[in-house]
This record gives C-alpha cells, structure tokens and sequence, in this order.
C-alpha cells in the first residue's frame, strides 16, 4: 500500500470549525469519487472526532486539532484527527456505547458512530499529552480496481 496523496491541517479547536474540518477531509477525498453514502460517512466521523477533540480533550476551552488524510494507491483512505489535550485514561472504557466525560448533555456514541461508519478505528492516548484517532476507509470503486490517479 502506497500512499499517492496526503494533507494536513491545524486549526483552533472551536465548534464553529468543525463543519470547516468536514468540509475539508470531505473535499479531499472527492478525488476517489465517494459515493453520497460514503462521503457522508466520512463526514459523520470526521465530526465525531472533532467535536471529541472540542469538548473533551480542551474542555472547550481552545487548543489545536491536527487532521492528516491520505490516500492509498488501494483506494483507502486514512484519516487521522489529533490533538493536545487532556487524553484518555482508559481507552477501552472511553470507546464502550454511552460512557461519557462530557456530562448529562452528551451522548457517549462519539467512538461506536465512528466505528459505525469507518471500516477501522483506532485509538490511542496519553494522560496531558493528547489523544489520536485514526480512521480508515475504503472507498467501493478504487476497491474494485479502480486505482486513484
């Protein structure tokens, strides 16, 4: 598997950009002509992850969210959304349906829809150092032999 494009981005952890962070992983992936459910799956994750970075990692009090896609010569694509923040304690306990840090207005479905909607999740923290999620994807028409450009 090799990679035949990638991007990075960083912007401040606010809720105002997450839809700036969907958009952007979303416009990137265009490139392997995602069907509508695939890009929308893409998207929901992409979501979940930053919104995890906004309220949990920097407790909405601001910080940097790192975001690394590529793109494989396979068709699949990689996604990585990072940050700086507080981290994960217990990872396999953070990722069970409805645990959540977040209080009585989360949900705790934040890592089961990301699973959900990505072929592989997976996760890794440090207590102060931060959390990164990495995300994987394989987009039906490059799986079929349909290799990206």
């Amino acid at each position: 598997m090799n990679i035949v494009n990638e991007m990075n981005l960083n912007f401040e952890a606010k809720s105002i950009n997450e839809s700036f962070a969907r958009s952007a992983v979303s416009s990137f992936v265009l490139s392997l002509d995602p069907t509508i459910a695939e890009l929308s799956d893409i998207k929901t994750a992409v979501s979940e992850a930053v919104t995890n970075c906004i309220v949990h990692a920097y407790g909405y009090q601001g910080g940097t969210i790192y975001i690394n896609a590529r793109i494989t010569d396979t068709g699949r694509i990689i996604i990585k959304v990072r940050d700086k923040g507080c981290g994960i304690p217990d990872v396999k306990q953070a990722m069970e349906p409805l645990y959540t840090t977040g209080g009585e207005e989360r949900a705790g479905l934040g890592f089961a829809v990301m699973q959900s909607f990505m072929d592989r999740v997976q996760v890794r923290s440090a207590v102060l150092k931060g959390t990164t999620v990495t995300m994987e994807k394989a987009i039906i028409r490059c799986a079929k032999n349909e290799r990206p450009q």
